[in-house]
C-alpha cells in the first residue's frame, strides 16, 4: 500500500504553455485529479474534448477515504472503460445487518431483485479508485486522445470572464498563466476555487465526531455492511465495521462532540477502542486514521458563469450513505455530455444551467436523507433517543418497523423528476423508467442493456417499428431494437402493462422521453427538449 501512496502517477513535466508567449486557452480545464476530476476528463477526453487536469499533487490521495462504490457509478465507469478492473479489486458486497447493543435485529439485502450486471456496491479504498482511473487516462492519452494531466500545478488564482476563465498557475519551475473556455472545479470540500471566487456552502454542521480507523488484520468477519447503535464497546455511540480489499477493514466509530481531535488520532487512544470492539486476541495493524464532523451543506448554485462546480467542492454529506463519491461521479456523468454539445455548437450554453438545476436536485435529495441519517444515528434529545431505541427493539420481530431504521440511507442515484429536459410520458409504463429516470439495467439477448446504450442519444424500441437513426441539428440518435420477450426483466422494467414501448434515452443513460408508439414529430421535439432547445429549435 505504501508504494501506491508514494509514486507519482502523474509527476511534474514542464508544459508548453509555461513558454508560450501569451496565455493558451484550453476548450476545458478540470481542477482536481482525484475520483471527481479523474472521471470528467476520461469522459470528455473519449467524447473528443481537450482538457487539461491540474493538480497540486502528483500521486493518489493518502488513506482509503472514500471506500463505497454504488452500482450507478460502476455502470457510469463500464462507459467509461474502467468499471470491470474495479469491481474485480473491490469486495462485493449487497447484505446489511443492524445491530442493537450486543444483539443483531435484522438485516437486509440491497439489491433484492436479479437481472443486474452490477453489485448493489463494491468496498474499494480511494487509493485504488484513483489509480485505476489515472490508469485509464493513461492509456487513453496512449491512443491518441485530447487529455493531460499536470502535477504539480497549484492553481492560485481564478479570474472568470464572460466567455473564459484566467488561471494563473504555481509549478516547481515557476508561475504561468492559462486560459479555459470551461473551468470545472473538482478541488474538494476545502475547494480553493471556491474560497478564490468568494463562494460559500450554506447548511448544516452536526456536533459529532467519528474516528474512522483502517486496519489490516485476518478477520473472519462475512462481506456484509455491519452497523451497531449503543453496542458494549462504545455504550451510547455507534459503530461501523467495512471490509476492503486486501485484508483491511474499515472501523467507523462515534466520539461524540467535546473531543480533542489529535488526541484521540494517536495510537495509544485508538488501539485500546479497536481492542474493545473486536477482542483482544485479534491481531490488527493501523493503517489510516482519522476524525470526521458530519457536514451536510452546499453551493447555492453549481454553476458561476463558465465556472462548475462538481463533486465534494459543490456539495458535502456525511458519510453514511455512501453519497460523497458516488454523486460526484454522478455530477460529471451529467454534464459532460452536456459541455461536449455546448462546445461543438449542438445546443446553446443554456443548456449548462440544467446540470445546475438536476444536481442541485441531486445533492438536496442527498442531503436530506443524510441529515436523516445523522440525526437517527445521533439523537440531540432524550426523547429522540427514546424513539430510536424503541423503534430498534421493535425492528427485530416487526418488518414494518425496519424502514424507519436509518443507519445511513445508501446511495441510490436521483431520478430528475420536473426536469426541464424532460419530455412526454406514457402513463401505462412502469413509474422506475419514466423520464429523468436512469434507465435500469436488463438481460438482453446480445448483453446487458447499459452496456448497449452506449455513450450518445439512443431511441429504444420494444415492439415498435421505427427508423435506424433520427437527425436533429446535428445530433444523431441510433435506434436500437429490442423484442418485448427478450428478458422478463425487460420487460418489467420497461413495458410494464403496456405492450409495446418507445424510449429516448440521453447521453447519460437517464430517461429523456417515452411513448408507445413511434411519432417522429414527437421525438425530434423531445430531442430538442432534452438539448434545451425552444420548440422551434
Amino acid at each position: 500500500m505504501a508504494k501506491v501512496f508514494e509514486t507519482p502517477l502523474y509527476p511534474y513535466a514542464r508544459s508548453a504553455d509555461q513558454d508560450a508567449p501569451a496565455p493558451v486557452r484550453h476548450p476545458v480545464v478540470i481542477i482536481g485529479a482525484g475520483p471527481v476530476g479523474l472521471t470528467a476528463a476520461i469522459d470528455l477526453a473519449r467524447s473528443g474534448v481537450p482538457v487539461v487536469v491540474l493538480d497540486d499533487n502528483d500521486k493518489v490521495s493518502f488513506g482509503s477515504r472514500a471506500i463505497c462504490f454504488a452500482k450507478r457509478p460502476l455502470e457510469i465507469l463500464d462507459r467509461l472503460g474502467c468499471g470491470q478492473e474495479m469491481v474485480d479489486k473491490g469486495v462485493v458486497w449487497n447484505t446489511g445487518k443492524v445491530f442493537f447493543q450486543d444483539r443483531k435485529v435484522y438485516d437486509f439485502n440491497l439489491l433484492p431483485e436479479d437481472g443486474h450486471r452490477r453489485p448493489a456496491f463494491i468496498n474499494l479504498q480511494q487509493y485504488y479508485f484513483e489509480d485505476f482511473l489515472v490508469r485509464r487516462a493513461h492509456a487513453l492519452i496512449a491512443e491518441g486522445a485530447p487529455l493531460g494531466i499536470r502535477g504539480k500545478n497549484k492553481v492560485i488564482a481564478v479570474a472568470p470572464g464572460t466567455d473564459h476563465v484566467t488561471l494563473d498557475v504555481e509549478t516547481p519551475d515557476g508561475s504561468y498563466r492559462l486560459e479555459a473556455n470551461w473551468l470545472i472545479a473538482c478541488d474538494g470540500a476545502g475547494s480553493p476555487t471556491r474560497s478564490m471566487l468568494g463562494l460559500d456552502f450554506t447548511g448544516r454542521v452536526f456536533e459529532d465526531n467519528f474516528l474512522i480507523a483502517d486496519v489490516v488484520m485476518e478477520a473472519d468477519f462475512p462481506t456484509e455492511r455491519w452497523f451497531w447503535f449503543d453496542p458494549p464497546f462504545n455504550k451510547g455511540q455507534s459503530a461501523l465495521l467495512h471490509k476492503q480489499p486486501d485484508g483491511v477493514w474499515r472501523i467507523d466509530l462515534q466520539l461524540g462532540w467535546d473531543i480533542d481531535k489529535e488526541v484521540e488520532k494517536q495510537p495509544e487512544r485508538v488501539i485500546p477502542r479497536l481492542r474493545a470492539m473486536l477482542g483482544e486476541d485479534v491481531k490488527f495493524e493501523l493503517e489510516w486514521v482519522s476524525i470526521y464532523t458530519f457536514q451536510c451543506r452546499r453551493m447555492e448554485k453549481f454553476r458561476h458563469g463558465r465556472v462548475i462546480f462538481a463533486g465534494d467542492s459543490a456539495h458535502q454529506v456525511s458519510p453514511f450513505g455512501a453519497r460523497g463519491a458516488n454523486s460526484g461521479v454522478q455530477d460529471t456523468d451529467n454534464l459532460c455530455w452536456k459541455l461536449k454539445l455546448v462546445l461543438d455548437g449542438l445546443a446553446p450554453e443554456s443548456l449548462m444551467d440544467s446540470y445546475d438545476r438536476e444536481r442541485v436536485q441531486a445533492a438536496d435529495e442527498n442531503i436530506l436523507n443524510s441529515s436523516r441519517s445523522t440525526d437517527f444515528i445521533t439523537p440531540k434529545s432524550e426523547i429522540s433517543r427514546i424513539f430510536r431505541d424503541a423503534v430498534l427493539d421493535l425492528s427485530e420481530a416487526f418488518a414494518f418497523a425496519r424502514p424507519i431504521v436509518n443507519s445511513g440511507r445508501l446511495s441510490v442515484p436521483s431520478t430528475h423528476d420536473g426536469s426541464p429536459l424532460n419530455g412526454p410520458d406514457a402513463s401505462d409504463l412502469p413509474a422506475r423508467t419514466r423520464p429523468g429516470a436512469p434507465a435500469s439495467d436488463a438481460p438482453t439477448r446480445d448483453g446487458w442493456l447499459l452496456d448497449r446504450l452506449g455513450d450518445g442519444f439512443r431511441l429504444v424500441s420494444l415492439g415498435v417499428e421505427v427508423p435506424d437513426s433520427i437527425e436533429q441539428d446535428g445530433i444523431i440518435v441510433k435506434a436500437l431494437r429490442l423484442d418485448p420477450d427478450e428478458s422478463p426483466d425487460l420487460a418489467e422494467r420497461y413495458l410494464g402493462r403496456a405492450g409495446t414501448a418507445l424510449y429516448l434515452i440521453r447521453p447519460d443513460q437517464h430517461i429523456a422521453a417515452r411513448w408507445i408508439a413511434f411519432d417522429e414529430i414527437a421525438v425530434h421535439a423531445a430531442i430538442r427538449t432534452a438539448t434545451g432547445q425552444n420548440e422551434e429549435g
